[in-house]
């Protein structure tokens, strides 16, 4: 399967928008953000900038998407097509699809600082859900489902350290975490209003309605 492997912050740049791809470094001064925030390959002149049409604007939208999540675009559209077929508004369904991704609920429940550094801990076997041994970043998880770390990978320095820093991390309502034993549940899965996106699901189904 293909997979982005160019340098990270080009991504964010791309959008003109910080997408928090590097969990906490994107709040220093070593975001590329910071120091370069024009477009990659693009090079100021004394033109005014084109204004963006608005299937452009759309096709932004669903970038940021994308990249928040880490999914290539065969995936996404996938995705969309689950959310189409569900009851309700189309672009809340996609957006609590994407939030049920395992790789993603690691992240929330804060065993990483990164969705990309999530789904490189879930490819490598560290977690349980339900008991059972899952590499896989896009499972989805349902209401009531229990993840927690294999007990070898309770063993590495990256868990001791984890253990440790564990207590500064905040947790979305729909998750609960043990801290002391690092096993998360979901408690119910969650809504649009549970979740803060920087991206408008509004325009992501008109970019593929044309």
């Amino acid at each position: 399967m293909g997979r982005y492997t160019q340098a990270t912050c080009r991504l964010c740049r791309r959008v003109s928008e910080k997408l928090m791809l590097k969990g906490e470094r994107c709040l220093t001064s070593k975001c590329a953000m910071e120091r370069r925030s024009a477009p990659p390959r693009h090079h100021t002149s004394s033109r005014r900038p084109k204004k963006k049409s608005d299937r452009g604007l759309q096709l932004q939208e669903k970038q940021k998407a994308r990249y928040t999540y880490g999914i290539l675009e065969r995936q996404f559209r996938r995705f969309f097509a689950e959310a189409e077929r569900l009851p309700g508004i189309t672009g809340e369904n996609l957006l609590v699809l994407l939030e049920r991704r395992l790789d993603n609920v690691v992240y929330r429940l804060g065993f990483a600082n990164s969705r990309s550094q999530a789904r490189q801990l879930v490819r490598h076997g560290h977690f349980l859900l339900n008991g059972r041994k899952t590499d896989i970043p896009s499972c989805l998880v349902r209401s009531e489902d229990v993840i927690a770390w294999r007990e070898g990978s309770t063993r590495t320095e990256y868990y001791k350290t984890l253990v440790e820093e564990i207590e500064e991390k905040t947790i979305p309502g729909w998750l609960t975490l043990d801290r002391q034993k690092l096993v998360g549940r979901v408690l119910t899965l969650p809504t649009a209003d549970d979740i803060e996106v920087k991206f408008d699901g509004k325009a992501i189904v008109e970019y593929y309605s044309r």
